[in-house]
């Protein structure tokens, strides 16, 4: 996420912290080169103007030049400016309305409408809402069928509207059933087309008309660059948006429309999107996302996904049993992983540790590596999981011909094993990053 923009930023932020004084000269070089990394992710020019100069005006004034160490305190003032530019808070959903609360779904085609739409509904069913999901979109082939089978396969009720081809006569029967079944929200998604167009936008208002949303999200994908931004303020001025989820975050994209969107429309970022996965929506936060941006991490977002994703029933047998001195064996590895996995894997993980952008996963390396892992451990018998130094040659020989691999994989998993047994041994004599050195080599994926 925003990869190329944070390596730079994180480069300037690494050279201003050695620096004894700050001076116009060396503040202008430093703008000159977050100015370029902000041109290069995409960020509209007006927004760049605009962050670069409050920059400036607040880097040369009192409060750095007086600073004892004025690197840091530069630092300081581009991480709030970078927050500020974001929207400064989170802005969560407002749900505050007599139920059932409706979010109306918004955006061009390809977007990620409906896969947005499933993933919010999840969210809302894990912070105990009955949710409704309802497709208005009668254009798109298959549209209704795909949310549909997502309802299915996240456990919400999807609205059944029969033979009804009326965008506007689904959503009015929809939003009546979720009155009568006590529904406290329900989320309509709505057709998109190729390009704005004056049909979709009197379509799209003749809904937010019928179904009265408290929430109308403009949902827009981040591959667009700045387009997305010109779109978003081309919905925003057809409708009252109360909020923007921008996605495919976690693809190609540069990543400027993260840091463009909430000054040129003037709303707020609500959700980004990082992956296909179902869980892979996540509130947007200002102030973690300048963070990241910057190199410092976003541990708080890292310990919510973590209370959301990790079986704490597993971890506890697991500290248990380290705390106890037995062995650390390759069913414990597998089951660190599959938690890993649940986490958005390995790189998803390392994106919010602090300092720990610097450790090399090569691309695509993440899940196919943890998939080859499971592959192997799986391919063993029960003995040799609990003993792994029973693997010997011909052993070896039979796991790697049942995991499709070859032998010198069976011996690089056992390499990686070895290396985890020994920082489970030292992981209660040492911090977090201790314990981050330790993990190099030892998980599939780094080196």
């Amino acid at each position: 996420m925003l990869e190329n923009l944070s390596g730079c930023l994180a480069g300037v932020v690494k050279s201003l912290r050695g620096q004894a004084r700050i001076t116009e000269a060396n503040v202008q070089d430093t703008l000159r080169q977050v100015r370029m990394a902000l041109l290069e992710a995409d960020v509209a020019l007006p927004v760049v103007k605009r962050f670069i100069d409050a920059v400036k005006v607040r880097a040369l004034g009192q409060e750095v030049l007086a600073s004892l160490s004025p690197g840091q305190a530069l630092i300081g003032i581009v991480h709030e400016e970078l927050t500020r530019l974001m929207g400064g808070e989170n802005a969560d959903l407002d749900l505050a309305a007599a139920p059932p609360a409706v979010i109306l779904m918004a955006g061009l085609q390809g977007s990620g409408k409906t896969t947005t739409s499933g993933k919010l509904a999840r969210l809302l069913k894990q912070r105990k809402k009955k949710v409704l999901l309802a497709s208005a979109d009668v254009y798109r082939p298959a549209a209704i069928d795909q949310l549909r089978q997502l309802g299915r396969q996240l456990e919400v009720d999807f609205f059944e509207a029969g033979e009804t081809r009326d965008p506007l006569e689904i959503a009015r029967t929809a939003l009546e059933h979720a009155r009568r079944q006590f529904y406290d929200v329900l989320i309509v998604d709505t057709a998109g087309r190729l390009a704005i167009d004056e049909a979709m936008m009197q379509e799209i208002q003749a809904l937010h008309t019928t179904v009265k949303p408290v929430e109308t999200l403009f949902v827009v994908d981040a591959m667009q660059g700045q387009d997305a931004v010109n779109v978003a303020r081309a919905f925003n001025a057809a409708l009252p948006l109360t909020g923007v989820v921008l996605t495919k975050l976690d693809g190609d994209a540069r990543g400027g429309a993260a840091l463009s969107v909430r000054q040129v429309t003037g709303k707020p970022l609500k959700f980004v999107g990082v992956g296909e996965k179902p869980d892979g929506l996540e509130p947007f936060h200002p102030e973690r996302m300048a963070q990241r941006i910057l190199g410092m991490g976003d541990v708080l977002s890292l310990i919510e996904q973590a209370q959301a994703s990790v079986d704490l029933a597993e971890a506890k047998k697991l500290a248990d049993k380290v705390k106890k001195g037995k062995d650390f064996d390759l069913e414990d590895f597998k089951s660190q992983i599959q938690q890993m996995r649940k986490m958005g894997g390995l790189s998803a993980l390392l994106d919010k540790l602090p300092g720990a952008g610097d450790m090399a996963i090569p691309a695509g390396a993440d899940d196919k590596a943890m998939n080859r892992v499971e592959g192997i451990i799986n391919s063993m018998t029960a003995l040799e999981r609990r003993k792994p130094e029973i693997i010997k040659a011909s052993r070896k020989r039979r796991i790697a011909a049942g995991a499709g691999v070859q032998v010198q994989e069976v011996n690089k998993l056992l390499s990686q094993f070895e290396q985890a047994q020994k920082m489970m041994k030292r992981m209660g004599k040492g911090g977090l990053s201790k314990m981050m050195r330790g993990m190099k080599g030892m998980l599939p994926g780094m080196r």
